[in-house]
């Protein structure tokens, strides 16, 4: 029997992609309400059902810019700008789109998208294979023998699909090396700093030689004097940027199996995407 094909939808990532690619477009509905944005969401999601086939389908979603991170680290994401003016509309929008196709919408108050994509995929992994869709490369510590991380390149359907082997040969790490990297490294687009003056060539020669930061702390003595002076020197933050990095597959959603099933009530949706001027997106899932 096929196994099933869970596919895990970063929603912000989608979205955000979607404004700056579509950006120049002028699409509204009659009351004003831009919805260009929520067509390019949905292209880079229709390419993404047909290419990967999936029998189940979950979308996930920040939920305000407060979580346990920035109770962290205050500065965490500090260096974001606001969303853009004519996206915040499109926010709740696309999700009631979403969930038109009957794909539930996941997100909880106080935790990221990313920590609802590596919860459900932590819950799904046992029934199928899960395909977590993204462009954010800190999702590849999620990769194990049963998930797979899509990351989306320049363009329309231009993918890298992450596995072990893949990950291995692309990046020359394990899966959980990529939260001892960001420890080591920080974060520029998440705004946490590593240690100072430890950059990505340093750190993966580091971590080939003593596979985590446990066992770089455990060699501190036998390391170059400059390297084990810079790290000495940010030794708290070193542990911090790799709480920050680490995305949490425990956080407390429910999300029943049997509800994610990719099943598209096509009169019902025809309507809705009619009342936005999106049916001809339609076309796409045939």
């Amino acid at each position: 029997m096929e196994r099933n094909k869970i596919l895990v939808v970063d929603g912000m990532a989608l979205l955000f992609r979607a404004y700056f690619a579509q950006s120049y477009s002028a699409r509204r509905i009659e009351d004003g309400t831009p919805t260009n944005a929520i067509y390019g969401f949905f292209q880079y999601l229709f390419d993404a059902v047909n290419e990967f086939k999936p029998s189940h389908v979950i979308c996930c979603w920040d939920m305000g810019s407060k979580t346990f991170r920035t109770d962290l680290y205050s500065n965490y994401k500090a260096n974001r700008p606001e969303a853009p003016e004519d996206l915040i509309p499109q926010f709740s929008l696309v999700k009631e789109l979403v969930a038109s196709l009957q794909i539930p919408n996941i997100g909880l108050e106080g935790y990221e998208a990313d920590d609802c994509i590596g919860t459900v995929a932590r819950m799904f992994r046992t029934v199928g294979q899960v395909y977590i869709l993204t462009g954010d490369q800190d999702m590849l510590q999620l990769v194990n023998e049963d998930v797979h991380v899509i990351i989306m390149k320049k363009g329309r359907s231009n993918y890298a699909v992450y596995d072990l082997d893949f990950l291995r040969e692309d990046k020359g790490i394990q899966p959980f090396q990529v939260i001892e990297m960001k420890g080591l490294t920080g974060d520029t687009s998440d705004n946490y700093p590593g240690v100072k003056g430890i950059g990505e060539k340093t750190a993966l020669k580091l971590l080939a030689e003593y596979e985590s930061i446990d066992g770089i702390l455990s060699n501190l003595d036998i390391l170059p004097k400059s390297v084990k002076a810079k790290i000495e020197a940010d030794l708290d933050m070193l542990h911090l940027s790799r709480t920050l990095a680490r995305i949490n597959i425990e956080v407390p959603i429910e999300c029943q199996f049997d509800d994610c099933a990719w099943s598209v009530p096509m009169d019902e949706v025809s309507v809705v995407f009619e009342k936005y001027r999106l049916s001809t997106l339609l076309k796409m899932i045939g």
